[in-house]
């Protein structure tokens, strides 16, 4: 095999090895099913109008949390706020517990950096 062959050879293989890296981090940015999706920004939509702006506002919203929080942290998150809201001893573990908290908190600073690059 020739040099030039050679240096054919390994530029393929460079390629092939960065479009499967890109597959591969486009995964781990869109693990979120479309359904979390969805049911996120209908929930933003009726927290900010439901306008066109308010549409693709909600939907980046969406996209920055799912680059920063992998999706099971987030239906951690979520399924804490949700059972936190429930009176007396049943609720007590989700809003007391340290790792409910720390789930809360990495989802709120999700939100908050959301906010900033889409609203």
């Amino acid at each position: 095999m020739t040099l030039a062959g050679l240096m054919r050879l390994i530029v393929c293989g460079l390629v092939v090895l960065g479009a499967m890296a890109a597959v591969a981090r486009a995964d781990e940015v869109n693990d979120y099913p479309t359904a979390a999706r969805s049911e996120y920004v209908f929930g933003c939509l009726k927290a900010n109008g439901e306008t066109r702006q308010a549409i693709n506002q909600c939907s980046c919203s969406i996209d920055v949390i799912a680059s920063l929080l992998p999706y099971d942290r987030y239906v951690t998150a979520e399924t804490v706020l949700s059972m936190a809201q429930m009176r007396g001893d049943l609720g007590e573990p989700f809003r007391s517990a340290e790792q409910a908290t720390s789930a809360v908190n990495d989802l709120r600073r999700a939100q908050a950096e959301a906010e900033v690059r889409c609203f």
